[in-house]
């Protein structure tokens, strides 16, 4: 007997929505979040399906109380496909039977109305990294547990990035350039923005704003007559990848470097880590709209009561407003009208 047709297509959305779900649990990629929020909001029964399933996480979660090792979700190839058959030993049926009736309870709450599974409409601000104000008004910012040690003279800027990745947008002064040293690589630049990523066997330098100069740091020992080995100049949009195993070696060859032009959606998903995210879980656009507001000069005001009404998930760059309009009108219809220092929103289609 073939199911209805109305039955296959809510099995294929919740099957879905699973994977959604899964690949949020790993960690969403920026351009992820994105068609995840226009997939979850272009049919309500998406918005639903994700709603049952994150309801059935938060009921899975109680179980940890039984097993402590477990992770706060379930595995993510919970809901995968079946393996093929196999044969079992009996001391493992009992364990499988409970397992069955477990997903027996999982697929049977998925066939809930919407209204019998409260959505947990939420916001949660995930702060920003460690930010390091210079004493020249040039800022850091700090990837992870990445640390640098600054030393500033009156001719000379100096910083000393000791691991991990930091980006610096750099106060101007012809006469006192800024350098990072990353291992035996220098980056030299006088007012610009650009990060540096020292791994074990190479240096990564992304400019974001004016032009930097790449150079090898000149040895302990060497003349300091010696000219340090120029390897490349980056400009606004480029990154250059610097093997630093001849440098380890103390070979005379010049370090390789590769150089990439990217595009701004390539540069702001290498910068994904900077800044303050916001995190909304099913929250009306009114709410979503006045958390941006907290951190931006430019205000978003709510046209109508139904534009505000629209339910919102994702997470988004506090400072990003413009990535975050382009998402409410290519997924919602909502157009934004900027008026001075404020942007309405309206849903017109």
């Amino acid at each position: 007997m073939n199911a209805p047709k109305h039955q296959s297509q809510n099995e294929a959305i919740q099957a879905r929505a699973a994977a959604w779900l899964a690949r949020r649990d790993r960690g969403f990629v920026v351009d992820e979040e994105a068609e995840f929020a226009l997939w979850r909001f272009s049919d309500p029964r998406h918005a639903a399906a994700v709603a049952r399933l994150d309801a059935v996480w938060v009921s899975l979660d109680t179980l940890r109380d039984f097993r402590p090792e477990a992770r706060a979700h379930p595995d993510a190839n919970l809901l995968a496909a079946p393996a093929r058959p196999r044969v079992v030993a009996f001391p493992r049926m009992v364990a499988l039977a409970a397992a069955a009736m477990l997903m027996l309870g999982v697929l049977t709450w998925w066939q809930l109305p919407r209204s019998e599974v409260p959505i947990r409409r939420q916001a949660i601000v995930h702060p920003g990294p460690e930010r390091l104000v210079l004493d020249d008004g040039s800022v850091v910012e700090l990837n992870g547990d990445a640390k640098v040690e600054v030393n500033f003279t009156p001719t000379e800027r100096s910083v000393r990035l000791v691991r991990g990745e930091a980006h610096f947008a750099v106060a101007k002064n012809p006469a006192r350039p800024f350098i990072v040293t990353a291992g035996k690589i220098a980056v030299r630049a006088v007012g610009t923005a650009f990060s540096v990523t020292l791994a074990r066997d190479e240096v990564a330098v992304l400019v974001t704003e004016g032009r930097v100069q790449v150079n090898e740091v000149v040895p302990a020992g060497v003349v300091a007559s010696a000219p340090a080995r120029q390897l490349s100049h980056l400009g606004a949009g480029q990154r250059a990848v610097i093997d630093l195993t001849p440098l380890n070696q103390l070979a005379a060859v010049p370090a390789p470097v590769q150089v990439y032009d990217m595009t701004p959606v390539e540069v702001e998903r290498s910068l994904a880590w900077q800044g303050i995210r916001l995190e909304f879980v099913e929250m009306p656009l009114a709410d979503v709209a006045a958390d941006f507001n907290h951190y931006n000069r430019q205000k978003l005001v709510i046209g109508d009561r139904e534009t505000g009404a629209i339910l919102v998930g994702g997470s988004f760059r506090a400072d990003n407003v413009e990535a975050f309009i382009r998402l409410l009108n290519s997924g919602f219809g909502v157009t934004p009208s900027p008026e001075g220092d404020q942007i309405v929103l309206r849903r017109t289609h």
